[in-house]
């Protein structure tokens, strides 16, 4: 089974049949868009508001509240959805699919971004809060100059998760006439075609492993040294001399 799921992967025309927009290529693109177009979607309404909630400390039962949308079961809300969206698009367009779609993938990805925007704020040092009003600095300058980049660490971790659970949960796009990796899922069940539908879970987690990668190379160097104490060893070097004359100094002394 293994040898046929790598010659599945490896056959150069399931990567670029674009007779019938079946490759690799044509539905990796696809399931890009519909994580890329959730994604943002939820960064514009999780990461303002968790800010704000964090900063305030007012309406933290929203947080509570997003958090249970992890409950709702994810095929049955896009049936529903589905069923009153669609027949509103008539003609050949997939838009009365997509937005079920998309609306299903937002609800999954606000929750950790807005838990861990808002936790990251919350937690900031009242001490350093304190020193910043007392630099004079206002709510909103304290807010987006202190505790949005000390945040910084939580909230792309919580970016992290919603996008590796996005990428998963992307191929129940194709539980609809719609395409993305979990075409290759849904058609190789349904055609007993096994080493492609394990391809296709391959796929998927590959793309996962590779997009956390690529985010955790930005958040390397997005974030602030300071705050994740993360040092070069030519900056360490010097330091732990000073520290032992230093030492050497009181020991003479």
């Amino acid at each position: 089974m293994i040898a046929d799921v790598v010659t599945w992967l490896t056959d150069s025309s399931h990567w670029t049949d674009t007779k019938f927009d079946t490759g690799i290529w044509t539905q990796l693109l696809a399931h890009l868009k519909f994580v890329g177009i959730a994604l943002a979607i939820a960064l514009l309404i999780a990461l303002p508001l968790g800010l704000f909630i964090g900063h305030t400390r007012r309406w933290g039962w929203l947080v509570a509240g997003a958090n249970a949308l992890r409950a709702l079961p994810t095929v049955g809300v896009l049936v529903l959805l589905t069923v009153i969206i669609s027949p509103h698009f008539q003609g050949r367009t997939d838009t009365g699919f997509l937005i079920p779609t998309e609306i299903v993938l937002v609800l999954l990805a606000v929750p950790p971004i807005l838990s861990n925007t808002y936790a990251g704020v919350q937690n900031v040092e009242p001490g350093i809060r304190d020193a910043a009003f007392g630099m004079g600095m206002t709510g909103p300058q304290v807010l987006l100059r202190v505790e949005f980049p000390i945040s910084l660490p939580l909230i792309f971790s919580g970016v992290r998760s919603a996008t590796l659970q996005l990428i998963a949960t992307a191929t129940v796009a194709s539980y609809l006439p719609l395409g993305g990796l979990g075409r290759f899922i849904y058609d190789g069940l349904a055609q007993q075609d096994y080493p492609q539908m394990i391809g296709g879970g391959v796929l998927v987690a590959a793309l996962a492993l590779l997009t956390d990668l690529v985010l955790a190379t930005i958040q390397r160097y997005v974030v602030s040294r300071g705050i994740t104490r993360r040092f070069s060893s030519k900056q360490a070097v010097p330091d732990s001399r000073i520290a032992a004359v230093h030492e050497t100094d009181g020991a003479h002394a």
